[in-house]
């Protein structure tokens, strides 16, 4: 089952890796397809990648492909506010996302992931506890593999990561368990009604589900639901926490699960994204004993609240993803150390303004250490901040004065364009210094 009875001509607008994907799906469908693609980039990428008999119309929209066409599928990219896509729309021409068409062909359980943050997470986690339960998952969407991409590998199971621009395009996505995990305001530029059509569309990810899971300390994310509903938050109902013997646990309609304390993940956010993964997983029968492993040992996705080093007592935590003041304010809030946290930040601030910082560190043992152009920015929000050039400079000067039960933590909430290619590359020579430095705090305990 494919869904596209009686489609003939089909246009695929942007190419990279989801156009691809579908060109490639179109293409191994038993139906022939009169297949052509759209892109407005002068020389785009994948492009050498066509299969033979697929036309490109590259650095212009084709008005006449559209109108001709019987069906549109559109990369989460291109805005369906698109004049372009307007008037094909206005004529009747069905447009549709990869997405859609993935779930038009899929005949395996699905479970899958929105939010405005850690959404990333939360699909990597399912897709771990998954293999965990030793179930053969397919892990993708808006991270990773294209979704199409990955129908080809017959999984007993999909977990899929949706953003709003992929749930716009899609109506008939049938899931096991859906959530939606949290709501922040997010690519505003794409939503003229401002927060509320950018959520309207991430709750289009629960018009199928047999599931629905919202974060009960964020009700912007509960929807008007008539199925079965669940929830995740901090309080005990639900998935949430416990108390046992003065410690926090996992659980599930009060029950203790597993310490909190054994997560892997760093951050209070990741608490709550560990209850959203224990949802789906229970939702698709993932076997809880290989949840509970999974949450022990997995460290996040680079750059993300990753735990590069826990040594001597001391971890070394690579959140160099953090580019913005909200990235860190969520790695920041509800963190718990039984020592001090030395919190590297700076790089490229980007005009913003971090006042809103101060309250949050004002919690906080914290040391904090500056770098980087707008590293000055920072030294205002707490007392005795140390200034320095670069960060290798300030994980020297952390490493002087760690001891265990101490954290250092690199979340610079600014871009990393003064002194790195991107932020990947100042994470990978965070967490590279981090391991020749691990050894040098080992007499503090």
């Amino acid at each position: 089952m494919n869904g596209l009875v009686g489609i003939n001509k089909v246009v695929v607008i942007g190419l990279g890796m989801t156009g691809l994907s579908v060109v490639n799906h179109l293409v191994r469908l038993p139906q022939l397809l009169d297949i052509k693609v759209i892109d407005t980039r002068d020389n785009p990428p994948g492009q050498e990648q066509l299969p033979t008999g697929v036309d490109l119309c590259a650095g212009q929209w084709n008005l006449q492909w559209l109108l001709d066409a019987d069906l549109i599928v559109v990369s989460p990219g291109i805005a369906l506010a698109t004049p372009e896509l307007l008037l094909a729309a206005q004529s009747g021409i069905e447009l549709i996302g990869d997405i859609e068409l993935f779930a038009r062909a899929v005949n395996k359980p699905v479970v899958a992931i929105t939010g405005s943050n850690g959404k990333s997470t939360v699909t990597s986690l399912v897709g771990e506890m998954a293999k965990e339960a030793g179930i053969d998952v397919g892990v993708g969407g808006n991270i990773g593999f294209a979704a199409l991409d990955m129908l080809g590998q017959d999984h007993d199971l999909y977990v899929l990561e949706l953003s709003s621009f992929q749930l716009e395009t899609t109506s008939s996505l049938v899931l096991e368990a859906a959530v939606y995990l949290n709501l922040s305001e997010d690519h505003m530029d794409r939503y003229p009604g401002g927060l509320a059509d950018y959520s309207n569309a991430k709750m289009r990810i629960f018009d199928h589900a047999k599931l629905a899971v919202y974060n009960r300390d964020d009700l912007a994310t509960k929807p008007d639901f008539n199925g079965n509903m669940t929830s995740f938050g901090f309080d005990n109902t639900d998935y949430g926490l416990v108390m046992v013997d003065g410690a926090e646990w996992l659980a599930i309609a009060g029950e203790p699960l597993m310490a909190v304390s054994e997560i892997a993940l760093v951050g209070r956010h990741n608490v709550a994204n560990c209850l959203a993964a224990l949802a789906l997983a229970d939702a698709v029968g993932i076997d809880r004993i290989a949840a509970c492993q999974t949450m022990r040992r997995y460290t996040g996705l680079a750059h993300r609240c990753q735990l590069a080093v826990n040594r001597h007592g001391v971890k070394w935590v690579n959140d160099s993803k953090a580019t913005n003041l909200a990235s860190t304010v969520a790695a920041l809030t509800g963190l718990q150390l039984a020592g001090k946290l030395h919190l590297l930040m700076g790089g490229d601030g980007k005009g913003a303004d971090f006042s809103e910082l101060k309250p949050v560190l004002a919690d906080l043992n914290v040391q904090l250490y500056c770098f980087g152009r707008d590293g000055h920015l920072f030294s205002e929000l707490v007392e005795n901040a140390i200034n320095v050039d670069t960060m290798s400079e300030a994980m020297d000067r952390a490493a002087v004065t760690v001891k265990a039960g101490d954290m250092v933590l690199l979340s610079p909430a600014c871009a990393s364009w003064d002194q790195f290619a991107n932020f990947m590359a100042r994470g990978d020579a965070f967490v590279e210094q981090a391991l020749r430095l691990q050894d040098s705090v080992s007499g503090k305990m």
